[in-house]
């Protein structure tokens, strides 16, 4: 079992370190996991899962294409495999791969992304995770988690111990990842969860962007506008049901993600709206639609608009408006 009372050290760690800590407590439990790596153990927090059980541990060297070809192999003979690498290298990079080899075979593979989102600030637009979920969703039956912080991170693991079926993993954020979840609680794959209560807007994020989001109500709340937010950790299956309640209420939705808008949570909400024929009021805050100049996390962050004072104020000036 995971000790839930490591929120506070698990924030300090981040995501990645987090992830590769989290799934060594859980290897002594689950004989049957094998981790592969593309050459990213120390990136992914997983030098101690080497050590402790090498014989659960694959490193397949900076060949990712190939890690998906193993990964398959394994997990057809029974394994839960977990396969890593960082975010556009996994995604892009082995795009055929996952859509052919575990797509295609509905195999019990968990792809994980890590530093997803432009969390490696001055490497650059190489390495940044902006297309990723688009990727993953125009795979059928492909499943697509983002959790909101560190604590989502090991609940999302333990959780994926017991599901069956392809994966991918979105890990966003850097050290010292704000802490949403501060106690255990329970996570249901394929349902957001609310945050705070609200009947006039309605934000849907995702990852790093939650906690954003629940600064950008606490700014509005202060305008005397109610907003109500959601963390939609599970971007596939998106939760319908929520959706459809939000359009039916007839609230502004908004979105915010660290991907770009195009083919991400909001497109993929708008598109459910689209079947809905209702009239709408959606905006979508993401990734801008050119590539950046790199620089810090916080720089990009600040260079995309994603921080609670520049969505509070746009969505304030679209809402009176509307």
């Amino acid at each position: 079992m995971i000790d839930m009372t490591n929120i506070l050290q698990w924030s300090r760690m981040g995501s990645r370190k987090t992830f590769g800590t989290v799934l060594t407590e859980l290897a002594s439990e689950h004989p049957e996991l094998m981790v592969l790596v593309a050459d990213v153990a120390s990136s992914s927090g997983l030098e101690e899962f080497a050590k402790k059980y090498p014989k659960q541990f694959l490193n397949i060297g900076i060949a990712e294409q190939n890690m998906i070809g193993v990964a398959a192999g394994l997990a057809k003979n029974g394994y839960k495999v977990f396969a890593v690498s960082f975010a556009p290298f996994v995604s892009m990079r082995c795009y055929e791969m996952i859509r052919s080899y575990i797509g295609y075979m509905n195999l019990d593979v968990t792809i994980v992304g890590i530093a997803s989102g432009v969390s490696l600030g001055e490497v650059g637009n190489t390495h940044y995770g902006l297309e990723d979920i688009s990727l993953m969703n125009s795979i059928p039956g492909m499943t697509i988690l983002s959790p909101a912080d560190c604590t989502e991170t090991a609940k999302m693991l333990v959780n994926l111990m017991d599901y069956y079926g392809p994966v991918y993993l979105r890990l966003t954020g850097t050290k010292g990842n704000p802490i949403i979840y501060k106690e255990d609680y329970k996570l249901n794959i394929g349902k957001a969860i609310q945050h705070r209560e609200g009947n006039e807007i309605a934000v849907l994020a995702t990852g790093t962007m939650v906690y954003e989001a629940i600064r950008v109500a606490r700014l509005l709340e202060k305008e005397k506008i109610s907003v109500a937010v959601y963390d939609v950790h599970t971007i596939k299956p998106i939760d319908r049901d929520l959706i459809n309640r939000l359009v039916k209420d007839k609230v502004l939705i908004v979105t915010i993600e660290e991907h770009a808008v195009q083919g991400g949570l909001g497109s993929i909400v708008a598109s459910i709206n689209v079947k809905n024929k209702i009239p709408v009021h959606q905006m979508l805050f993401g990734l801008p639609d050119y590539f950046m100049k790199a620089g810090s996390y916080r720089y990009m962050l600040e260079q995309s608009g994603l921080y609670a004072k520049i969505i509070a104020k746009k969505i304030e000036e679209e809402y009176k408006e509307w």
